[in-house]
């Protein structure tokens, strides 16, 4: 059995694959890549030769010819953040399910790196890109894109006038999300709420997460006869992070009676106000309801649970993934055009934001 490309300590090719098991080349290709008519007696010499050789296909060339590589990047702020670790495996798995791996990249808010993403990486290594942008808007992604299929995460406030709109974008609704879970609180018989999550940075920068959310708070107590929003009480954060959310509540400590609610806009700075409530002596909910926001797996086993909005992550990823394989697959010919997907969402109660009645009760 010919080894000699074994022995010349070159790397096993197709030929020498072709040569041992006595077939051409085109079949060996034909068994590799699953296609064209083969023998099942020609098929299972050429699997053995190929195990026997250790022949690996030449991925590369492979792409070169096709002009795709079936891989897409995922680039969010932070991988070590529960909600996006948790988008990420579903991505992979939705992926996974149309034939596509997935790479990950971490941006870390840096403006930067957010442009280079936006503009496609510059690489020819992936297919699309699923990418959820914090230091920049989608106003200026359209402005600097690349060709590379790309889809928006996020709750986006992006343009809605007809022909602006370059970029998929897919998410939840954030305005009435965040009106839903303040009109629980409020319905409640909480009054006096204050926003925890608010941009510290101009206008613009970028950050409409965090601009829609308060929008949504502010919302629900316009509708509401008797119940204001504090201007005083939308407190910005320079950060989503426990650290961020146990500072800002131990500042607010001394004003804690003048308020009865607090809507966080993520889970983890939620759970940093809760350890820093609790160290403090103050209870949740009795004297302060706590909200969070995203779902995380950590507000299920908090002291209280906590309360959240719950975005329908499965549907989110699978949403990101068949629009930018769509743009994929049918680039050049038709691709449909750039769109916004609203996906479902839920506000799960939990201890955290118990009615008055029920937290007055006698324990």
């Amino acid at each position: 059995m010919p080894d000699t490309a074994a022995r010349a300590g070159r790397r096993v090719g197709i030929k020498d694959v072709a040569a041992a098991a006595g077939v051409s080349w085109k079949t060996v290709s034909n068994v590799v890549n699953g296609t064209g008519r083969v023998g099942a007696a020609t098929r299972e010499r050429v699997q053995k030769e190929i195990a026997t050789l250790g022949y690996r296909p030449n991925i590369a060339g492979r792409q070169l010819r096709s002009g795709r590589t079936n891989t897409l990047a995922l680039v969010v702020p932070w991988v070590h953040s529960p909600y996006f670790s948790a988008l990420a495996h579903r991505v992979i798995e939705a992926a996974s399910l149309r034939g596509y791996r997935v790479l990950i990249e971490e941006t870390r808010v840096d403006r930067d790196a957010e442009l280079r993403v936006a503009q496609g990486f510059q690489v020819h290594a992936i297919d699309g890109i699923i990418f959820s942008p914090l230091a920049i808007g989608p106003v200026e992604i359209d402005e600097v894109r690349g060709e590379t299929p790309m889809v928006l995460l996020g709750e986006r406030d992006s343009p809605r006038r007809e022909g602006v709109r370059r970029t998929d974008h897919v998410g939840i609704d954030n305005v009435l999300a965040a009106r839903e879970v303040t009109e629980h609180l409020l319905g409640t018989g909480r009054s006096r709420l204050a926003f925890l999550g608010a941009d510290p940075s101009p206008a613009g920068s970028g950050e409409e997460t965090r601009t829609l959310r308060v929008q949504g708070f502010l919302d629900a107590h316009a509708g509401r006869a008797g119940s204001p929003a504090e201007p005083g009480w939308i407190v910005p954060v320079p950060d989503f992070s426990r650290p961020s959310g146990a500072r800002a509540i131990e500042e607010m400590l001394p004003r804690i009676g003048s308020i009865d609610g607090l809507v966080c806009a993520n889970d983890e700075l939620a759970l940093g106000v809760l350890y820093a409530l609790r160290t403090n002596g103050v209870r949740v909910p009795h004297d302060l309801a706590v909200t969070g926001w995203d779902n995380i797996e950590d507000g299920r086993f908090s002291s209280p649970t906590l309360t959240t909005v719950a975005p329908d992550v499965q549907a989110i990823a699978a949403a990101a993934v068949d629009r930018v394989v769509g743009q994929v697959e049918y680039a050049g010919d038709g691709a449909p055009p750039a769109t916004e997907v609203v996906v479902p969402h839920r506000v799960l109660v939990r201890e955290s934001s118990r009615e008055l009645a029920a937290e007055n009760e006698p324990v």
